[in-house]
C-alpha cells in the first residue's frame, strides 16, 4: 500500500520556458503538504556518434570531463533560474522558495533517471510536465511522462503544458 503522505516532491524539468506551470503547481502541492521539493534534470548520455566526434576533433578533452562540466553548467543555470522565478513571481514569503530543499542534475535515460532518483532520494510524489501541442506527434507527445508513470512504483502527477 502507498503512502498519502507527501513530505517529498521530485519535481523534474526538461528546463524548459513552458515548464513554470508545473514547478508554479509543485510549489503549491508542497505548501499544501509541508513538503520540501528537490528540483532535477536530466541531461541524456552522449551518444557514440558525439564521443567520437569528441574523440576526433577534440582529442586533449576527455569525453566525460566534458559531461561533468556540462552537468556544473546545467546546475548553474538551474540556480540562476530559481532565484530568476522566485523574483518573477514576487514571491514574498520566505517559505515559498525555501521549498526547494535540493537542485540536482545527474546524467542518464530521463525517466529511468528519474524513476530512480525518486526512489534514492525517497520522494513521495514525482511532478513533470507533458506537452499538449497538437502539433507534436501522438507518439512523441509525453514519451517521458508516460514512461515515468510505467515505471515508478509511488504517485506520479503529470501536469499538462503548453509550449
Amino acid at each position: 500500500m502507498m503512502n498519502a503522505t507527501i513530505k517529498t516532491i521530485l519535481y523534474a524539468t526538461d528546463m524548459g520556458d513552458h515548464m513554470r506551470p508545473v514547478f508554479r503547481f509543485a510549489i503549491e502541492m508542497a505548501r499544501k503538504h509541508e513538503a520540501k521539493i528537490i528540483m532535477l534534470h536530466v541531461i541524456e548520455p552522449l551518444s557514440s556518434g558525439v564521443l567520437a566526434t569528441i574523440d576526433v576533433y577534440m582529442p586533449k578533452f576527455n569525453a566525460q570531463e566534458v559531461l561533468r562540466d556540462g552537468m556544473k553548467k546545467t546546475l548553474v543555470k538551474m540556480q540562476q533560474r530559481l532565484n530568476n522565478f522566485c523574483e518573477d513571481e514576487k514571491i514574498k514569503e520566505p517559505f515559498d522558495c525555501e521549498v526547494i530543499s535540493r537542485v540536482k542534475v545527474v546524467s542518464g535515460h530521463s525517466a529511468e533517471s528519474i524513476v530512480h532518483q525518486a526512489e534514492k532520494l525517497a520522494a513521495d510524489l514525482i511532478v513533470v510536465g507533458a506537452h499538449t501541442n497538437p502539433s507534436i506527434s501522438s507518439k512523441f507527445l509525453g514519451s517521458t511522462a508516460r514512461k515515468v508513470t510505467l515505471l515508478s512504483k509511488i504517485p506520479v502527477l503529470v501536469v499538462p503544458v503548453n509550449e
